[in-house]
């Protein structure tokens, strides 16, 4: 869930960040004791380093787990809390750790400024990482299941990509799409996607603000691809999708699923942010979010996305329409 650390901006004290640096190469190799011991003397020398007290977080965090310390806990949630308060943008994710250990609500950890912060990091090596060592197959997913609609288009004339990074969907749409608006977070991912010259326009901005300042009933196709595993609650999104379609629109788009037993539960509206930092809606939420938007589905199904650690990752196809009747 953390950034790499060396990618971090300094302190502007060359011995504070050679501690800090120091105390990443501990933590790196399991010495916990050691890196929160190098992260506080960074911080005597520089204590408004937001990445050092995100450090000391991780570090105290992993003694008070390993010695089962509830004030080592305590001083974990401190540290991240005064990164945070140096950072409220968050680039670091110190809400996702705070969320984990339950002192705030799992929907809103995930910040702008961390996915932002995030994918400006992984642009250069996106695709090599995603799609060769984790068999992400999302786009060519959605395009397969579009596709199969039994009056599907043989053209989307206007298609908005949410999350489009660094252009997979366009690729995967290839003539299928007459003009496509593609949107991210950021700067990184969208200068790798203008170098494919697929997209009309791409904008840089969160995707509800996206849609809101797109024209209302425009839109054929709206798609976002692994995008919503950084969204806790899709309902505003989903809302925001339906006013940019036109009647009979689709909205397609992937998530993560939960384990088996969270959907079996009948949960309505339950989403859960996972250890690997993303999160997992099930199907009584995403079926509830679409209908709350007037959106009707008209494909939810299993679908391995991706790979991770070596195991496939659960998640579900869904194809949703503006309006319409469920098919049977």
């Amino acid at each position: 869930m953390s950034r790499p650390m060396s990618r971090q901006r300094s302190s502007g004290d060359l011995l504070a960040d050679r501690r800090y640096a120091y105390a990443e190469a501990c933590l790196h190799e399991g010495d916990a004791t050691g890196a929160a011991e190098m992260a506080e003397q960074a911080l005597e020398r520089a204590p408004r380093y937001a990445a050092a007290w995100f450090l000391l977080g991780r570090a105290r965090e992993a003694l008070a787990a390993r010695d089962d310390d509830p004030a080592g806990h305590r001083a974990a949630l401190r540290a991240y809390a005064v990164a945070l308060d140096i950072d409220p943008d968050d680039a670091l994710g110190a809400r996702l750790h705070l969320s984990r250990l339950g002192e705030i609500d799992a929907a809103g950890a995930m910040t702008p400024g961390y996915v932002r912060a995030l994918f400006d990091d992984y642009a250069p090596r996106f695709e090599r990482h995603l799609v060769h060592a984790l068999a992400y197959r999302g786009p060519e997913m959605l395009v397969d299941a579009l596709d199969a609609l039994p009056d599907a288009p043989q053209v989307y004339p206007e298609v908005l990509d949410l999350g489009c990074g660094t252009g997979l969907v366009g690729r995967a749409l290839d003539t299928r799409a007459g003009r496509i608006v593609g949107c991210d977070l950021s700067p990184g991912m969208l200068d790798e996607a203008r170098r494919g010259g697929r997209y009309a326009y791409l904008i840089e901005a969160d995707l509800v603000r996206f849609l809101a300042d797109a024209p209302p009933g425009r839109a054929d196709l709206v798609t976002a691809a692994d995008v919503f595993i950084y969204v806790g609650d899709i309902r505003p999104a989903l809302c925001a999708v339906a006013r940019a379609l036109k009647p009979g629109g689709i909205a397609a788009f992937t998530v993560q699923s939960p384990d088996a037993d969270l959907d079996a539960s009948g949960g309505g509206g339950e989403v859960r942010l996972g250890a690997d930092g993303r999160y997992a809606q099930s199907d009584a939420h995403v079926e509830g979010a679409a209908l709350g938007a007037g959106l009707t589905v008209m494909v939810l199904r299993p679908a391995a996305i991706r790979r991770q650690n070596g195991n496939e990752v659960g998640g579900r196809i869904v194809l949703t329409r503006k309006g319409g009747i469920r098919p049977r």
